[in-house]
């Protein structure tokens, strides 16, 4: 068997060790003590050299040629203490040895010590320079396989002219390609096990993340249920309260309202009734809106669809305010646009109470100007799909700052905390009014400068009420 399939024979042998080993400490071994581990890994480099040693090239039957110096160059780049590649080298060379003592023997275990002693200080060199891997591989390499092949050549037992024209062109050039072959092997090898690592480390980490998410999702869905609870158990004491107040504050509206207009009170008594029963109003208006906004926060608000007459809008409209519009002297107006249809299907309630809202806040922030409400089809345009009436409610008041304008839709918000206490009021009609515009497939928009007045739009979907068979919908008077 020629030097070249020897080495390659060597080299086989190399792979298939390093691949036992690998499956070795993955399976069972990286359980094992540190110190244990690190006795075992060293024994095992030294049986590597002994099984190419047993497998080489056999010049005689003393002389053999083989890669036992490639166990010694990997254990420069994977042990930290220099010492660990004197005794691999040593251990080697003591395993040349168990072939047979002779000349040749102990030339080869002379020769292993060498390398031991050369690969420590090798490895001093690779864990304090900065080259880049590749580089302090093929330097090491190089190094190993020179002084191998000149020790051999200066203490070895066959004749050195043979040796340096004969032996060592084919020997040294094969072994630093195997060398370099292996070592490129082993890297894969541990570029493998690093990815394969990484990856556990990853899916380890994403099952803990997975872990602290599904708990994470189950405290929420805790938190929500118990959040939904309070809110639920909030709205309906508020509604249950606000019920059972109004009940007791009719009886001291009506019973002021008697005295105010009673013949026989005194002058200063009936004022006293008449501020009772305007206060016992707005106590009451206030009740009511904190009964609609309970029952919309808990889904209890039921819209009833009914025909609603568009000309009476103005009508009732025109009642309410005008006398408010007159103490302030405001100008107050009401446009209905032509063509509009006769009745339209939707709740003539909420309409009367988001109109009644609206106008209210027009009517408090407004001193001197006009108030106008104009009632007419929706411009296309920037509105969604569908046909759309628009109630715009515009006056010259007080108006609101762009910054503040997302607040006032909020339940007990205002645009600025001093005019609660300039104007009164709880906040609650602007946010009730929202609720109850997309309650009824609608939707409020706002438009204001502050200083020169605000606008605001209420856009309802368009269902023209139509007969049926010969049936007309009962027409609804509006409040």
């Amino acid at each position: 068997m020629g030097i070249g399939i020897s080495f390659i024979l060597n080299l086989s042998m190399l792979i298939t060790v390093a691949y036992l080993t690998n499956i070795l400490y993955k399976y069972g071994l990286r359980k094992m003590p540190p110190r244990s581990l690190y006795v075992l890994s060293v024994l095992m480099m030294i049986f590597s050299g002994w099984l190419c040693i047993k497998f080489g090239f056999r010049l005689h039957d003393d002389v053999r040629f083989d890669l036992r110096a490639v166990p010694l160059i990997i254990a420069a780049f994977v042990y930290s203490q220099p010492l660990t590649m004197i005794i691999i080298g040593f251990g080697i060379g003591l395993a040349r040895l168990t072939f047979g003592l002779s000349e040749a023997a102990m030339a080869g275990f002379i020769n292993l010590t060498v390398l031991g002693f050369l690969c420590a200080g090798l490895n001093i060199w690779i864990r304090r320079t900065n080259y880049s891997i590749t580089f302090k591989g093929i330097v090491t390499i190089l190094v190993v396989n020179v002084v191998n092949s000149l020790n051999l050549a200066i203490i070895g037992v066959v004749p050195r002219k043979h040796y340096l024209l004969d032996i060592m062109p084919i020997g040294l050039s094969l072994s630093i390609v195997l060398s370099i072959g292996f070592a490129l092997i082993l890297r894969d090898f541990q570029l493998g096990a690093r990815q394969n690592l990484e990856l556990k480390y990853a899916n380890e980490l994403l099952r803990k993340q997975a872990d602290e998410l599904q708990k994470a999702k189950i405290g929420l869905e805790d938190r929500a249920k118990q959040l939904s609870e309070a809110s639920s158990h909030k709205s309906e004491f508020l509604a249950t309260m606000s019920h059972e107040l109004r009940t007791p504050l009719n009886s001291i509206i009506n019973l002021a309202e008697m005295i105010a207009e009673s013949d026989e009170a005194s002058e200063e008594i009936s004022e006293y009734g008449q501020i009772i029963h305007r206060s016992g109003e707005e106590l009451l208006q206030i009740i009511n809106d904190i009964l609609d906004l309970s029952k919309v926060e808990a889904g209890r608000l039921e819209i009833t669809d009914e025909e609603v007459v568009l000309e009476e809008i103005p009508v009732w409209i025109q009642l309410q305010f005008e006398q408010i519009a007159s103490q302030k002297n405001i100008a107050f107006t009401i446009q209905l646009e032509q063509g509009l249809p006769d009745s339209i299907i939707s709740d003539p309630q909420r309409i009367a109470q988001i109109l009644r809202n609206l106008l209210s806040n027009a009517f408090k922030f407004t001193h001197e100007g006009h108030v106008e409400l104009d009632i007419r089809r929706a411009p296309a345009k920037g509105i969604h799909e569908g046909e759309w009436l628009v109630f715009t409610v515009s006056d010259t008041g007080i108006g609101v700052a762009e910054e503040k304008q997302g607040a006032v839709f909020e339940a007990f918000q205002q645009a600025d905390g001093s005019i609660s206490r300039r104007y009164g009021g709880t906040g609650l009609g602007l946010s009730i009014s929202s609720n109850l515009a997309r309650l009824l497939g609608g939707h409020l928009r706002m438009e204001s400068q502050e200083g020169r007045g605000s606008t605001f739009s209420f856009y309802l979907p368009l269902k023209i009420a139509r007969s049926h068979s010969g049936e007309v919908h009962v027409q609804s008077e509006l409040p």
